[in-house]
């Protein structure tokens, strides 16, 4: 198996590369920072129509490029080296990929072309106060009647919930099993509530539903197949970004490194320095390693792919915070200050690696899965 990109691949990481440069550099991140929505409208619809970068996993028929998760991941890296203020993660991964794999023929036709172009910003709104990435975290109840159905209860840390124009939330229905519903961002009964969290340029939201019309997404069996197919596919996507937030970080260290003078040299002259940066790019080149592969591993339908979800997913978010931080150990003091654009690098790693479950949830997830695989090859 190749884990480098492919010519074209490469070449669409430096389109998105140029064009973020230009339209993502540290001044426009922290003006987003500071907005209600906490993106630009008008950018998002340019990444749609000028970079087709929503539709990257879209089937043509859909209005998108037809290209595959490899190509997400790729523009994922980049963005999250340029710290992009953008709801790509929510919307193109989460939301996108819970629609293509449901059996929703009729939700994908209406919903895709819109997600694709820009025009549409949806997410998915799975956990609640439990903070559980799993089935036994769904409390959230739905209802039907006269062949409508009813949403009552609560979700939070939900990506871009706030401003998201579709959400696809998980429910528990009468018979107890998990159901997948399309709501409107503006539903009657919906409220929604921005929250305070540690990494401002990824918005999360409190969602409350008080009797919310819903639209239940036709799946294959249970919903929570979809939503643990959903999930290790989200995984993958952000492992790749963490790359690109511990590629930039390490980039920065060097480039501090080499500038910074301390008893009459560059502080990367000191065996201590050197070490410490030698160290944060084997993590980084190994994160970027155990990433490709995953990518791989979606694009292909490996069967191995839920494994592989959780060892680059725990793998990656270690690698990214030990990059991060060690990026301000380098920065010294001057790396702790608001004017420095480290600890906003620090800040993403941290909220990322608690994203769809710590490390050590995807370590204990990754032996069950291992050990599930082991008795099937048996068998």
């Amino acid at each position: 198996m190749d884990f480098a990109f492919s010519a074209e691949q490469e070449e669409l990481r430096r389109t998105v590369r140029a064009f973020l440069a230009d339209t993502s550099p540290e001044s426009e991140v922290r003006r987003l920072m500071e907005t209600p929505e906490g993106f630009d409208r008008d950018l998002w619809r340019r990444m749609g129509g000028e970079l087709g970068l929503q539709g990257l996993a879209v089937p043509e028929e859909y209005g998108g490029a037809g290209c595959g998760p490899v190509e997400v991941g790729a523009a994922l890296e980049e963005m999250g080296r340029a710290l992009l203020c953008a709801p790509y993660l929510s919307s193109t991964v989460l939301a996108t990929t819970t629609l293509l794999r449901s059996a929703d023929e009729e939700a994908r036709k209406r919903l895709l072309p819109g997600l694709a172009s820009g025009e549409l910003v949806a997410t998915l709104a799975l956990t609640e106060d439990s903070a559980r990435w799993d089935a036994a975290g769904v409390a959230l109840t739905a209802r039907e009647s006269a062949g409508s159905w009813r949403l009552t209860g609560h979700k939070t840390f939900v990506l871009d919930g706030a401003t998201a124009d579709i959400v696809l939330t998980v429910a528990r229905t009468a018979d107890d099993g998990i159901g997948v519903f399309v709501v409107d961002g503006d539903a009657a009964g919906l409220t929604r509530e921005a929250l305070p969290t540690m990494d401002p340029t990824r918005r999360q939201a409190r969602l409350d539903y008080h009797e919310v019309p819903a639209e239940r997404l036709r799946t294959r069996g249970d919903g929570w197949d979809l939503v643990a197919e959903v999930l290790d596919r989200a995984a993958v996507a952000l492992a790749a970004e963490q790359v690109g937030v511990a590629s930039r970080a390490l980039d920065m260290a060097v480039e501090y490194a080499k500038v910074r003078h301390q008893f009459g040299r560059p502080i990367g002259s000191f065996q201590a320095v050197k070490h410490l940066l030698a160290d944060v790019l084997l993590e980084v080149e190994s994160a970027r390693a155990a990433a490709h592969f995953a990518l791989l591993a979606a694009e292909q339908e490996d069967p191995r792919l839920p494994a592989v979800a959780s060892l680059a997913k725990a793998f990656c978010s270690d690698a990214c915070l030990q990059a991060t931080g060690q990026n301000i150990q380098v920065h010294g003091g001057i790396g702790f200050t608001w004017e420095h654009p480290a600890h906003l690098y620090l800040k993403r790693a941290k909220t990322s690696q608690l994203l769809f479950g710590d490390p050590a949830y995807h370590r204990e997830l990754l032996a069950q899965r291992i050990g599930m695989d082991a008795v099937e090859g048996a068998a």
